[in-house]
């Protein structure tokens, strides 16, 4: 091959611009026959042109798609670990601020001594001692609840309306002169054994027979009949009108239980109709020790006693009674 015959700089190029020109239009053209073309070969190393085209295009072409792979890499890289510190960080910083302003809102709530979280923790303590002192009486009493109000004056003078009755299961602190399972002494039985509570002999109970849809009743065991007893003669006149059996309701008994009277009532409750003999599956409790006014708080939230009214009936009973004949004296001049 003599000088003229061999390929120059220029010509290398002028093959190389021409085998890509050929490529890319190849690619744009999307044709997929299957058939290589010269430019194909000549791209991919085939035996188009021969070896030393297939090595030239190599050459020329692996070093710009490795070193462009290596640079996005490393791109990527470094995106995802610039990136990481700002994910991590932001979350960590939010809670740590979160934590601190929970921190602050427990402190103020535990220490402030005005403003709406100092009522809310009173409050809510106040609550707590209430729940504790009656889960205390509940362990105590072995009812809920462990304490009634009164609500009528049947039972005066000995228990007032606003009066709050510790009360216990029937059976439970049972004196030994209560012979029955129950708990209950009766007043004749009562005067026997010198037994009395609430200012008379006898235990106060608080009883509701079938069918009351009202509050259920607090008054005094009197005595116990059985059924078909004829109870007229062991009752005392004073409490009913009847000239005798046939004419006292609840006479003869229509089954075992006990006749009960309010302290101020005027006739026994079975002589009135109130409620048949009181059997002992009736009796919810027995009476044990009062507070006087604290019923007043349930009274009014029920709205069975206006606060007015609660608050006459608590200041007049304070005030000492005014002797009949004893008028009020004016200063001298």
């Amino acid at each position: 091959m003599d000088e003229g015959d061999r390929p120059t700089d220029t010509d290398w190029s002028a093959g190389r611009d021409e085998r890509t020109e050929d490529h890319s239009g190849a690619t744009s053209d999307g044709s997929d026959d299957g058939v290589p073309d010269e430019s194909d070969r000549a791209v991919s190393g085939g035996s188009g042109d021969g070896p030393e085209t297939g090595r030239e295009v190599d050459l020329g072409d692996e070093p710009e798609s490795s070193g462009g792979a290596v640079v996005s890499g490393e791109s990527d890289i470094g995106s995802e670990a610039q990136g990481a510190p700002e994910s991590v960080g932001g979350p960590a910083f939010e809670t740590e601020e979160t934590t601190t302003a929970d921190e602050s809102l427990l402190h103020r709530f535990r220490h402030d001594r005005e403003g709406a979280l100092m009522w809310i923790r009173e409050m809510l303590a106040s609550v707590g001692v209430v729940l504790l002192i009656g889960l205390l009486l509940f362990g105590v009493s072995g009812v809920w609840p462990p304490m009634v109000a009164v609500e009528s004056g049947s039972m005066e003078p000995n228990m007032r309306v606003g009066d709050l009755v510790f009360v216990t299961e029937p059976g439970r602190l049972a004196p030994d002169a209560a012979e029955n399972g129950v708990g209950v002494v009766t007043y004749q039985v009562g005067q026997e054994v010198d037994y009395r509570t609430f200012g008379s002999y006898g235990s106060v109970m608080i009883y509701a027979p079938p069918g009351r849809t009202g509050s259920p009743i607090i008054h005094r065991a009197m005595f116990h009949v059985t059924e078909g007893e004829n109870w007229y003669d062991r009752a005392d006149e004073r409490y009913h009108d009847a000239i005798g059996c046939g004419s006292l309701a609840n006479c003869p008994a229509p089954h075992d239980g006990y006749i009960t009277l309010g302290d101020n009532n005027g006739a026994y409750d079975q002589a009135s109709g109130l409620s048949p003999p009181v059997k002992a599956e009736w009796i919810k409790g027995v009476a044990r020790l009062r507070v006087p006014y604290l019923g007043y708080i349930r009274l009014i939230a029920t709205g069975q006693v206006e606060l007015n009214e609660a608050i006459t009936r608590t200041v007049g009973s304070a005030l000492p009674a005014v002797r009949p004949g004893l008028t009020a004296s004016s200063p001298a001049a």
